[in-house]
């Protein structure tokens, strides 16, 4: 799991009036982000070495009430991808919390579905192994918050895959868009699209850099818009094509 900043530059926590630009889900979660300080802006030093202006830390999803809201936004977001999935997988340690919260709120919508999760350590005692919650069976969906390499994703494809059971999608939380690699050696692809095409499946995403640049150009001259012209030159530097 991606911890996308080790070094922060700035802690200022950006609001702003929403107006209009609340009419989809994706817009909603990046106000919702932005309100609970999970999405802030400044200068940030990310995993790779870059000088980001913004960070997204999906770890300060970190009481009951904005915990289930995020677990609304992954629920409602996989019952609209038209996903095809019989469980859902948490890589840990993020994807613990995030999959049991969105299997509960799946299950408020109608959608009871099982689900698992990962220990770093295999147990040996008990009922032993890594695998704690339901049998991986069927069609399974990892949940995460974000992806860089694709470490945790790889090794949950490894985990559902031995357990005879086939992983159907990756559900992430927030897709920067944005070039793996060194800077003197940028892939044409970002992260998410090389997970993609390494296991032929669907990485889904609730919002993605896209979105958080139309919402700060909706947020007309106020303290969010100052930071519109900094996104926008990480996305021209850094953003896979098309971004």
């Amino acid at each position: 799991m991606l911890r996308i900043a080790i070094k922060w530059r700035s802690r200022t926590r950006t609001r702003t009036s929403h107006g209009p630009i609340l009419e989809n889900l994706r817009q909603r979660f990046i106000a919702f982000s932005v309100d609970a300080g999970v999405l802030r802006f400044g200068e940030f030093i990310t995993k790779a070495g870059r000088t980001s202006p913004y960070f997204f830390n999906a770890g300060l999803f970190h009481d009951g009430a904005t915990l289930g809201r995020l677990a609304d936004f992954y629920a409602q977001t996989l019952i609209d991808s038209g996903v095809e999935f019989d469980m859902l997988f948490g890589p840990a340690y993020k994807g613990i919390t995030l999959a049991s919260a969105t299997a509960v709120a799946l299950a408020a919508k109608g959608r009871n579905v099982p689900f698992a999760y990962n220990r770093k350590e295999a147990k040996d005692h008990g009922e032993g192994g890594t695998i704690v919650g339901a049998p991986l069976r069927g069609r399974v969906v990892i949940i995460d918050d974000v992806i860089s390499a694709g470490t945790s994703v790889r090794e949950s494809v490894d985990m559902i895959r031995a357990a005879g059971a086939t992983p159907a999608a990756v559900m992430i939380a927030l897709d920067r868009m944005e070039r793996s690699g060194r800077d003197d050696a940028l892939s044409a692809n970002s992260a998410v699209q090389e997970v993609g095409a390494a296991y032929g499946m669907p990485v889904i995403s609730i919002a993605n850099l896209n979105d958080l640049l139309t919402y700060i150009s909706a947020g007309g001259s106020g303290e969010l818009a100052q930071h519109r012209d900094a996104v926008a030159a990480y996305r021209r530097r850094y953003g896979v094509e098309g971004a």
